[in-house]
């Protein structure tokens, strides 16, 4: 694997040069009571930034209220711009780039918990929490594509360096491409032209928005793990068609419904008394009685998605960012030897926040991060590893300490 990119070197991204090729995936940390920024969130972020990763992600910044999964996440409003800046500022001091991903949650939104009614491309029922969801009209598609645009202004206008744009997992855009999701008769279904439209146009509103001024990428669906869903054929097609438009600097490559099948995009074990308990009472009751078949099993391995993203490399020219059982150098070196520019990580740096900075010390260094997937159930209550030990936490603390 010899000649193929350093993933520790210096790399650029779109306007943006990165100190190395590690992107801290975005999730939801559940650290935004009052849907602005905590001291906490920051200090997480920080932590990961001082660990060593070349830009961290911060998620989930809803473009619009509607387009929460729960009230205790970030909506994109002058009500939380100062936070955001406080935390660029803090990831910049500890030289990583601050991506902000931006996008509208769909039918995974909630609205018992948003008090704001959820929206996909057909009428359907979410499978969780059984509540109706709604049919997006003319209007609402022409909205949030518009909040979009605001959404990534603000961002840029505050310190980020990079829009990732979702449109995976099912959220509001990945619905329209999903054809058992989205059964409408006019220009927004039927043909995959027509699927992908709000996507296309979405892509394009957001770069007119920021123009040079910040990278900007898009995490994209390859596969949703739903019968009747998106597939990797359709997938293609589709990203053939943004790397033609233009308007994206990247594209992380995902798979999954986060409304459907959430455990395709993790993998390991399925973490269903957890989730049940940090649930309300009825959606607890649901998750006992519907947790094994919304919550599936599928065993962890190393690299998951590099077979589907290595029929995405060979079909386009653009950087790619895999995804995925990216958990050490060796992974690592495959990614860049099979021709992907960026590898994004989330559990392990969340079990070790100063990963990046040991596997530079030395390429040796495992991580210790089990894929027990118990991370899941903590997102209401503070995103953390549960099992790492007091004595770790003592040795991160000491760690830490010294970076500084």
């Amino acid at each position: 694997m010899t000649g193929h990119p350093d993933v520790l070197a210096p790399a650029r991204l779109g306007s943006l040069t990165l100190r190395n090729r590690v992107i801290k995936a975005a999730t939801f940390e559940g650290m935004t009571p009052g849907a602005v920024v905590s001291d906490q969130l920051i200090d997480y972020h920080r932590s990961v930034s001082r660990g060593g990763v070349g830009m961290t992600t911060v998620a989930y910044l809803a473009v619009a209220p509607e387009g929460r999964t729960e009230d205790g996440q970030i909506w994109m409003r002058e009500e939380a711009l100062p936070g955001l800046h406080r935390l660029t500022d803090a990831i910049h001091e500890k030289g990583a780039a601050a991506s902000a991903q931006i996008g509208h949650a769909g039918a995974v939104g909630n609205e018992a918990l948003t008090g704001h009614p959820a929206l996909a491309p057909s009428r359907l029922v979410n499978p969780l929490s059984l509540k109706k969801v709604h049919a997006a009209t003319r209007t609402d598609i022409e909205r949030i594509r518009r909040a979009h645009g605001s959404a990534a202004q603000m961002a840029a206008a505050v310190g980020f360096d990079a829009i990732e744009i979702h449109f995976g997992h099912n959220y509001f855009t990945s619905s329209f491409l999903s054809p058992v999701l989205n059964r409408r008769r006019d220009e927004y279904g039927g043909s995959l032209a027509n699927r992908a439209r709000v996507a296309r146009d979405t892509a394009k509103t957001v770069r007119d928005a920021v123009g040079d001024r910040c990278a900007v990428l898009a995490k994209v669906n390859m596969d949703d793990g739903v019968p009747g869903g998106l597939r990797l054929a359709e997938a293609i097609e589709f990203i053939k068609w943004l790397e033609d438009d233009g308007a994206l600097d990247a594209i992380e490559l995902t798979v999954g419904s986060s409304l459907v099948n959430p455990m395709y995009l993790f993998r390991g074990e399925a973490p269903i008394r957890e989730w049940g308990e940090a649930m309300s009472a009825p959606v607890r009751l649901g998750m006992k009685v519907f947790g094994r078949f919304f919550l599936k099993h599928y065993p962890f391995r190393e690299l998951f998605m590099l077979e589907h993203a290595r029929a995405v490399r060979a079909a386009v020219d653009m950087p790619l960012i895999l995804l995925g059982g990216v958990t050490d150098f060796g992974s690592m070196s495959v990614a860049m030897a099979e021709g992907f520019q960026f590898v994004a990580m989330a559990r392990a740096l969340l079990r070790e926040p100063d990963l990046i900075n040991r596997i530079a010390s030395d390429t040796e260094t495992p991580s210790l991060c089990i894929h027990c997937n118990k991370c899941m159930a903590t997102i209401y209550s503070g995103t953390r590893c549960v099992v790492t030990t007091p004595a770790l936490r003592i040795a991160e603390v000491v760690s830490h300490h010294d970076l500084d």
